[in-house]
C-alpha cells in the first residue's frame, strides 16, 4: 500500500485542488522553458560530449544524476512522485514518515513516465520552441526541461489518486470492469467530456493571465504573451489528460483484490 503524504483523507475535492494547483506549476515552468529554444543537442544519441561509463543522451546522464540526489533525500518515497529513471536509485537517507495506505499496491506498478518523455522531446518541445541550439545555456535549459518534466509526471500520475477515489465512491460498477479486465468500459466510465471542456478553458485563460507583461503604463500597446494560451490549451487535450486516464486504466486493471 501506498500513503498520500501526512493527509489521510482522500476525496474528489481534495485532489481537484491539488490539480488546480498542479496547472499553475505546468504553467509557469513551461513558460521558463520557452525562453530557451529546443537544443537538440541535448537529446542526441549518442551524446556528443565525453562521459566516462555513459553513452546515452546528455539530457539523460543530467536527469539521472538529478533523480539520484533527489532519490537519497526522499524524493521517491512520496506516492506523489514517480522517478523517470527508476533502475538503480540509491536509498534515500531519510526514513519514510509514518502514514495510513490509501493507494493500493497496484500504483508503485504504474509508471508512464517513458512516454511522457517521448512526447515531452519529440512533440511538446516543437511545439512550444524555437529550432535551434544554444550551447551556453544547455544546463540551464536541461534543468528547465526536468522541472517540467517533473511537473508533468506529477500531474499524469495523480491519476492513480482519482482512479482510487472513483473506485470507492462506485466500488461495484468499477469492480465488473476490472474483474472482467475491460479497457474500454472503465476509460468510458472514467472520461467527463464537460469536466475535460471545463480544464482546457482554465488552463488557456490562466495561461494568458500567468504570460502577460505587466507594465505600470495603462496606456501601453498590448503585447503578446510569453506563452500562447491555445497551446497550453491543447497541452491538455491531446497528452496531459489522455495520459492522465491511461495511468488510472492502468492502475485499476491491476487493482484485482
Amino acid at each position: 500500500m501506498t500513503c498520500h503524504g501526512d493527509d489521510n483523507k482522500l476525496s474528489l475535492d481534495s485532489i481537484r485542488d491539488s490539480l488546480n494547483r498542479q496547472e499553475d506549476t505546468i504553467i509557469f515552468n513551461l513558460i521558463e522553458r520557452i525562453k530557451f529554444p529546443t537544443n537538440p543537442t541535448l537529446y542526441k544519441q549518442p551524446s556528443s560530449f565525453n562521459i566516462s561509463g555513459f553513452s546515452g543522451p546528455l539530457f539523460q546522464y543530467l536527469f539521472q544524476e538529478t533523480e539520484a540526489l533527489q532519490s537519497k533525500v526522499g524524493r521517491y518515497i512520496s506516492p506523489e512522485e514517480n522517478p523517470f529513471f527508476p533502475n538503480n536509485l540509491p536509498d534515500s537517507i531519510i526514513p519514510p514518515t509514518k502514514c495510513t495506505p490509501v493507494l493500493h499496491s497496484a500504483a508503485e506498478s504504474v509508471n508512464v513516465n517513458e512516454k511522457i518523455l517521448d512526447v515531452y522531446i519529440n512533440q511538446m518541445l516543437p511545439l512550444f520552441c524555437t529550432e535551434a541550439d544554444d550551447i551556453g545555456n544547455l544546463a540551464t535549459t536541461a534543468a528547465c526541461d526536468i522541472q517540467l518534466l517533473q511537473a508533468l509526471s506529477r500531474r499524469i500520475h495523480y491519476g492513480k489518486f482519482v482512479a482510487e477515489v472513483k473506485f470507492r465512491d462506485c466500488t461495484d460498477e468499477y469492480k465488473q470492469f476490472i474483474l472482467a479486465q475491460d479497457r474500454d468500459a472503465l476509460m468510458k466510465l472514467l472520461t467527463f467530456e464537460a469536466v475535460e471542456e471545463m480544464v482546457k478553458k482554465r488552463v488557456a485563460k490562466k495561461a494568458g493571465v500567468f504570460g502577460q507583461e505587466v507594465t505600470l503604463n495603462d496606456s501601453a500597446k498590448e503585447v503578446k504573451g510569453k506563452v500562447d494560451p491555445s497551446l497550453v490549451s491543447r497541452l491538455y487535450d491531446e497528452w496531459i489528460m489522455p495520459l492522465t486516464k491511461l495511468v488510472e486504466v492502468e492502475y485499476l486493471l491491476r487493482r484485482l483484490d
